[in-house]
């Protein structure tokens, strides 16, 4: 006669326990059941592929001859060093594309050399990368 499934016979006895070995702590034991990441950088990789850049936005004839005439008023009011607010396009450095950002500042020079706008902070912002410049106001040279 076959004996029922219920596991009578086994169901009360003891764990067993290694006299060579001691049992391994609750936290080691737990992380041999942890995950196994099989692909180390996947989820980096996948979290950098939806990061959203912008496009770098070309300029239309208004809005450049718009940039052109600011630019030449701050030349010509440089040794007041006048305040400013710049949109200006920063490129991504791992993908395609980049963001805009608007930063505000005093004009040091217009460097057409190096093709920089440099402020008092010592900030360089390329000319290239310029999408719009407000002239906020100016202030006297400090040395």
């Amino acid at each position: 006669m076959m004996k029922a499934d219920n596991y009578e016979d086994i169901i009360f006895l003891s764990r067993p326990v290694s006299e060579k070995h001691p049992p391994m702590p609750l936290h080691d034991r737990a992380a041999q059941f942890a995950p196994f990441a099989a692909l180390t950088g996947y989820d980096a990789a996948i979290s950098e592929t939806a990061r959203l850049t912008d496009h770098r936005i070309e300029p239309d004839e208004d809005t450049a001859r718009q940039l052109d005439e600011q630019l030449s008023r701050i030349r010509e009011c440089l040794a007041e060093r006048p305040a400013v607010e710049i949109t200006h396009f920063i490129p991504d450095a791992h993908k395609q594309g980049g963001k805009y950002v608007t930063v505000s500042g005093n004009v040091r020079r217009v460097d057409t050399y190096t093709g920089e706008l440099v402020l008092t902070d010592r900030r360089r912002i390329p000319l290239a990368d310029i999408l719009r410049v407000t002239l906020t106001h100016t202030q006297p040279k400090n040395g």
